[in-house]
């Protein structure tokens, strides 16, 4: 298994395996499978974002096969540049419990550590366990619980708030 920065020429196999985290787990992505179905140009804008000075995406491999993504977001205002949100954690269904997620979420942390990134926060559904369990065993903490976050078809999904800080 090898980690890498992906740029715009993995458009395509990031797309394909994002529909299918949007298709397999809906609950853990605000934006909906069909949304993402219905983006104009798709594979340039996925390319563009891809090679975003704002953002940096990871995958994992299997071989040549995209396996795992994750992507830092960089806050933009001058004030809030030493903050960072991890967004679109997946790892295929496959590949799942071989410890990839960790693997991601630990090239996140290096690449904020030679930036200018002094927090790292994130978001995530508080029914989702094993992914709370993953971020707290690399010492994020919750700060805060939204409730009714996001809403579904058959009602809300609260969220917790989770923060890592990377230097005192």
């Amino acid at each position: 298994m090898e980690i890498i920065q992906l740029t715009g020429e993995y458009a395509k196999a990031y797309r394909e395996l994002r529909l299918e985290a949007l298709l397999t787990n809906p609950e853990a992505f605000i934006t909906t499978y069909e949304q993402e179905k219905q983006r104009p140009d798709p594979l340039n804008s996925t390319a563009e974002r891809l090679d975003s000075s704002e953002s940096a995406t990871f995958g994992a491999f299997d071989g040549d096969q995209l396996i795992g993504i994750v992507t830092l977001v960089q806050q933009s205002h001058p004030k809030f540049l030493h903050k960072g949100s991890i967004v679109g954690l997946y790892v295929t269904s496959s590949h799942r419990r071989e410890g990839i997620a960790k693997q991601l979420i630990q090239t996140i942390i290096e690449h904020a550590l030679t930036s200018s990134i002094e927090v790292l926060q994130l978001a995530v559904v508080t029914e989702n366990k094993p992914a709370i369990r993953l971020y707290e065993s690399l010492d994020f903490t919750v700060y805060g619980t939204e409730h009714r976050a996001i809403k579904v078809q058959n009602g809300y999904l609260d969220e917790h708030w989770m923060t890592l800080f990377l230097s005192p």
